[in-house]
C-alpha cells in the first residue's frame, strides 16, 4: 500500500476538511489533546485561548480607573484618597499588579517640615507603606511641594482570590502641628484640574 498522502473529513451535514500532509523530511509527530474542545488555527475568528492555558508571567486582564475629585487630608493616620479601582481575578493563583500614578503634593503653611506618605491597601489590608518616598516641604514660611503625575508606585500582590477585590490609596501627614494637608489633584486650585489613575494587571503565574 502506498503512503497516504492527506485525509478527507467529510462535514456533518456539507462540505469537508482535508489534513494536508505537509512537505518534511523524516517523521515529524504531532500530539492532539486528550480533551475534547476547539483547537484553534491562524486566521481563526471569533476563537481564543483559554486563560487557564496561557504561561505564567501573562496579561489575563486590565483594569483601570481615573480619579479627578480634589482631596485633602489632614490626618496622621493613613485616609482614603478616593483612587481605587477593582478587580476579579480569574485564578487563585494570580498575582495582582498595581500601578499608581497620583498627581500628589504637600501643603504646609509654617515654617515646620511636613511629611507626607502613601499607603497601598487590599480591602481594609495594609500591603505596601511607600514610605522611601515620602514627600518633605522643608523650612521656611510655607509652601507648597509637588509630586506630580510623572510619579509611578508599583506593587505586585498575591491576593488568593477569585473573588472581586479593591485595592485603593491611602495618604497621612506626620504631624498636624504645621498646619498642612496631603493634596491629590490639587495642581493650580482645588477644583481638581489634574487626574490621578490607578491600574490593576492580573497576571498569570
Amino acid at each position: 500500500m502506498g503512503n497516504i498522502m492527506s485525509i478527507v473529513l467529510q462535514g456533518s451535514t456539507s462540505g469537508s476538511v482535508t489534513l494536508q500532509e505537509p512537505a518534511v523530511a523524516g517523521t515529524t509527530v504531532l500530539d492532539l489533546p486528550a480533551v475534547s474542545g476547539t483547537i484553534l488555527t491562524t486566521g481563526s475568528s471569533g476563537q481564543s485561548i483559554p486563560k487557564a492555558a496561557l504561561p505564567t508571567g501573562s496579561v489575563l486582564q486590565v483594569v483601570s480607573a481615573v480619579y479627578s475629585t480634589y482631596t485633602e487630608v489632614q490626618s496622621t493616620s493613613f485616609t482614603d484618597s478616593g483612587l481605587t479601582a477593582s478587580i476579579t481575578p480569574t485564578s487563585s493563583s494570580s498575582k495582582i499588579l498595581v500601578i499608581l500614578n497620583p498627581a500628589i503634593g504637600v501643603y504646609r503653611n509654617s515654617a515646620v517640615n511636613l511629611i507626607g506618605g502613601m499607603n497601598i491597601v487590599r480591602g481594609s489590608t495594609q500591603i505596601s507603606q511607600l514610605d522611601s518616598i515620602a514627600i518633605q516641604a522643608g523650612t521656611g514660611s510655607g509652601g507648597y511641594v509637588v509630586l506630580g503625575t510623572a510619579a509611578s508606585f508599583i506593587y505586585l500582590d498575591s491576593p488568593a482570590t477569585t473573588s472581586s477585590t479593591t485595592y485603593k490609596m491611602q495618604m497621612k501627614i506626620n504631624s498636624t502641628a504645621s498646619g498642612g494637608t496631603i493634596r491629590l489633584n490639587d495642581f493650580i486650585t482645588t477644583t481638581g484640574d489634574t487626574k490621578s489613575t490607578i491600574t490593576l494587571m492580573e497576571i498569570a503565574a
